[in-house]
């Protein structure tokens, strides 16, 4: 069940265009295209410019980069990444060296390069999602160079969405999926505080999934691992790409078990160093007395969501008990 809303990456403004990727002949020709633009990664960073009082990619022309498209690098590292069309016209990226002495393509007059997190939700939808989709690209071909199979060198394939090893073996892009979990109790929602943050940052929750293990099997886990007590109906809310490195996220709506006490919290003291109850005033009033989840996160869009009384059908299916232990 969903709210009326998406979290941030997730509207899915990006045409991914799996059918130019799957061809070479098409993706040589997107990579002629005189509309064709290219957005670097630098680490973590991308470049943006001012534009229109905020802040705007700072995509430069595939020509700049001269000669054919070339899916491969030396040493099997990727070279141009496909990573769909805006507005109909051919997005690539490609990952530049973090070295000092790399020789790079000129940029943009007036760039700068930001960590994502940083940006926020100052970007437009589809220039999010181009970052995250270059973002997860980048970062498994980094841990993918080398068969799993046999551990020899693969080659990048398919616009950078598959590696091929020398006996055909074709792999691709992982995930990770993750559960986050609001947990709510008579107009209160549980945050916690993870063990390796600063004094005063909450969120929600959460934890990947195991071997062998349903989604709302991780959400009873998790909350009782880290929380230390059980809950009763748990609702799916909304998923959101989290390729930081690659993980996906699966939000869910929560209440307690009826049999368990509030205030009997028990925080994991490897994880966890705080477990606190807010209220929607406290959240919507803070005065910088604690910091919660960025706002390119689902943390902070179901926080959002719940705060506003938008997570109306997921609170629906919890009351009438639709989705059971």
């Amino acid at each position: 069940m969903t709210t009326n809303r998406r979290p941030p990456l997730s509207s899915g403004a990006l045409d991914r265009d799996a059918r130019t990727r799957m061809d070479p002949d098409r993706l040589a020709a997107a990579w002629r295209d005189p509309a064709a633009r290219v957005l670097r990664l630098r680490g973590v960073e991308v470049p943006v410019i001012a534009a229109d009082g905020g802040e705007a990619l700072a995509l430069l022309p595939a020509a700049e980069f001269g000669g054919a498209f070339a899916g491969s690098g030396p040493e099997g590292r990727a070279g141009h990444l496909f990573l769909g069309r805006r507005d109909g016209a051919p997005v690539f990226g490609v990952a530049e060296s973090v070295d000092d002495g790399a020789e790079r393509v000129a940029g943009l007059a007036g760039e700068t390069w930001r960590h994502p997190f940083v940006l926020g939700t100052a970007l437009d939808e589809t220039e999010r999602e181009l970052i995250a989709v270059l973002s997860s690209l980048t970062r498994w071909h980094e841990s993918a160079r080398f068969s799993s199979r046999d551990g020899g060198l693969t080659e990048p394939m398919q616009g950078g969405w598959a590696r091929r090893d020398a006996h055909g073996g074709e792999h691709f892009p992982r995930t990770d999926p993750a559960v986050i979990v609001l947990v709510e109790h008579e107009g209160r929602v549980l945050l916690g505080s993870n063990a390796l943050w600063e004094t005063g940052r909450f969120s929600l929750l959460a934890g990947f999934v195991e071997g062998g293990e349903s989604l709302e099997q991780t959400v009873l886990r998790e909350v009782y691992e880290e929380a230390g007590v059980r809950l009763g109906e748990v609702a799916y809310v909304a998923s959101q790409p989290w390729p930081f490195p690659r993980s996906l996220m699966l939000g869910f709506l929560a209440k307690l078990a009826p049999d368990q006490d509030p205030e009997a919290l028990r925080p994991d003291p490897e994880e966890i160093s705080e477990l606190r109850w807010f209220s929607r005033e406290e959240l919507r009033e803070n005065g910088g007395s604690f910091t919660f989840p960025m706002s390119m996160s689902i943390a902070h869009w179901m926080l959002e969501e719940w705060v506003e009384g938008r997570i109306g059908e997921a609170a629906a299916a919890l009351s009438e008990g639709s989705v059971g232990r």
